[in-house]
């Protein structure tokens, strides 16, 4: 179960991504805009006010995300649903889908049907972690599979399950698209008051600690946080009251076929 309220404790260090994502889509009047896997909606509602002629549809698969997005009163249509169901329409010009094809394995697959379903001119923004080699999931898969925990944990905390930037203009260039690739590293100074517990730890708790935190009873999760609290501080240390998180993020931003229609 995803928590909206731990999602957006860093919303605007998260939010940087999605924005500079979709500052590379230059559509102009889109018909329709999607964003898969729109979370609490707050990012999706900006694509709204960027192209207010278009149908703007945001589909996440928690209840818990789409009704905290459908609270914001966007003029959105906000609706629960599963990224690998969806098919786009025959009027879909701009589809985004930032920081979610990571849950996805068959993700490459999604990004080829995508990319053959969408009409030709058609933009396809998509951006994923690119840490999972960082000091914080590194600490996550020691401490997973050190702990009386590990047969639990083992097959749920995973290596890289996505491409490099390389990987994504490769796989897209190959399905017909033009694109544009790159990735960043974006060094979030984050607030670590002294009382509090250390911040990249709160972080992990929005995103990647939620199917360790489903599979844990109570007492054992407590232990677990304890354990990966202690390696991220060594890993992260505190200075001047606050943490240097470096975050890579890969983007790539497709369009689709040859042919230029001019309400793009």
């Amino acid at each position: 179960m995803w928590d909206p309220a731990a999602y957006l404790r860093y919303d605007d260090e998260r939010g940087r991504a999605f924005h500079d994502l979709v500052a590379r889509v230059r559509a102009r009047r889109p018909r329709a805009v999607v964003d898969l896997g729109c979370g609490p909606g707050t990012l999706t509602a900006t694509l709204a006010a960027r192209w207010p002629g278009a149908r703007v549809t945001g589909l996440d698969s928690s209840a818990e995300m789409i009704d905290r997005a459908a609270a914001l009163g966007a003029p959105v249509d906000f609706a629960v649903g599963d990224v690998r169901d969806w098919r786009p329409a025959a009027d879909v010009d701009v589809l985004v889908s930032n920081a979610v094809l990571q849950w996805v394995p068959e993700h490459r697959e999604l990004l080829t049907r995508w990319a053959a379903g969408l009409p030709a001119g058609a933009w396809l923004a998509v951006g994923v972690p690119g840490n999972f080699d960082a000091p914080s999931h590194r600490a996550l898969r020691a401490v997973a599979g050190e702990g009386p925990w590990a047969a639990e944990l083992n097959p749920l905390v995973r290596g890289a399950p996505v491409d490099d930037a390389v990987g994504f203009a490769t796989l897209l260039t190959g399905a017909g698209c033009a694109v544009d690739a790159w990735e960043t590293v974006y060094v979030h100074l984050l607030p670590a008051p002294a009382e509090a517990d250390h911040p990249v730890l709160t972080w992990m708790e929005g995103t990647a600690l939620r199917p360790v935190r489903a599979a844990l009873d109570a007492a054992r999760w407590a232990d677990f946080r304890t354990a990966l609290g202690a390696r991220l501080a060594a890993a992260y240390p505190v200075r001047r009251g606050q943490v240097s998180f470096p975050f890579r993020r890969v983007f790539v931003v497709a369009r689709t076929g040859a042919r230029i229609e001019e309400n793009l």
